[in-house]
């Protein structure tokens, strides 16, 4: 197996207006970790829900303080994409003696931001921290909360959709209507799309139930493309299942996506973001500013085929793009 990495890519669009912090704007610099100074910490883990992606970005995160060899008591809690349950978690992180809390998702970030003001929090698998309302500014995000932008890199991703689906014009794309990362991500492909000749199509969904219908509502699309949606991602099966029987490819924003039934990405390594992650909460629990720390963006990106998908998609991957990419 062959592993192919692109760095450096451009990701336009990742400092939006900026917002006003809505959590408090504490300097971790105000938190004193209970045990830190002996080399082991309590940190709360607040992941939204559970799929691969955001699987593979809290381990990459433990892993950064394994390697590095620190011990860690760890809290973690999942709120099943229930956002009530994700404030639940927030409030009692917010009253526990952590020293640190990660959260995963933009959804999990949001609320962490809100309830937790006196400790630092780090985030990872978010989109936009700035159209989320969790920092004043990419580069200076000004309170207690920085971490690491999942922003895919949406011209290369499309370009390589018409390499895969040769003459496609028109992309669905499925998306939960309340998910702040998802619109910015719809928003980002729909002005790429533009001068690539394509034109996007979206329906949007509330609960995962509505997946397969919203799919089906899409009509005659000539590829689907799944953005880093929590809810859609998590419920990938209903969307996979549909694309099949009309032999519609789908084209996913990352590895994850992939590995559920999507034909190819170029993509984010979600435990390398999370590992990424992971080394600047270290940072910060030995002493380093999170108001001053700037949100980072993946490092590198990667190639990665399901076979078997696009075999029952009906597409043939290029073999240019095969010899390069990671199979799954």
């Amino acid at each position: 197996m062959t592993s192919f990495r692109r760095s450096g890519i451009a990701l336009a669009g990742l400092a939006v207006a900026a917002l006003t912090l809505s959590a408090c704007s504490s300097s971790p610099a105000e938190t004193e970790p209970g045990d830190g100074a002996n080399g082991s910490y309590k940190i709360g883990v607040s992941q939204f829900v559970q799929h691969p992606a955001l699987d593979a970005a809290t381990a990459g995160f433990k892993q950064a303080f394994d390697d590095a060899g620190i011990d860690v008591e760890w809290d973690d809690q999942n709120a099943s994409g229930d956002q009530a349950t994700a404030v639940t978690i927030a409030q009692s992180f917010a009253s526990s003696d952590l020293d640190l809390v990660l959260a995963v998702a933009t959804p999990a970030a949001q609320t962490a931001a809100q309830a937790v003001t006196d400790k630092p929090v780090l985030f990872t698998a978010v989109t936009d921290a700035v159209e989320a309302q969790l920092v004043e500014s990419n580069e200076e995000p000004g309170g207690n909360i920085t971490g690491t932008s999942d922003l895919a890199p949406f011209d290369e991703q499309l370009a390589l959709l018409q390499d895969v689906v040769p003459g496609a014009k028109k992309i669905g794309i499925v998306y939960a209507s309340g998910e702040v990362n998802s619109q910015v991500q719809v928003d980002a492909v729909t002005e790429a799309a533009g001068p690539l000749g394509l034109e996007i199509v979206t329906k949007t969904v509330t609960t995962a139930n509505d997946i397969g219908a919203a799919t089906e509502a899409l009509g005659d699309v000539d590829a689907i493309y799944v953005p880093t949606d929590n809810m859609v991602v998590a419920g990938l099966a209903s969307l996979v299942q549909v694309a099949e029987d009309k032999q519609i490819p789908v084209i996913g924003a990352e590895a994850g996506t992939v590995e559920q039934g999507a034909v190819i990405t170029l993509g984010i390594d979600y435990t390398k973001l999370g590992y990424q992650t992971g080394e600047m909460a270290i940072k910060v629990l030995e002493g380093a500013e999170t108001a001053t720390m700037p949100v980072e963006v993946s490092k590198e990106f990667a190639y990665v085929v399901n076979e078997d998908a696009a075999e029952r998609m009906g597409v043939t991957i290029p073999e240019s793009i095969l010899a390069e990419a990671e199979k799954v």
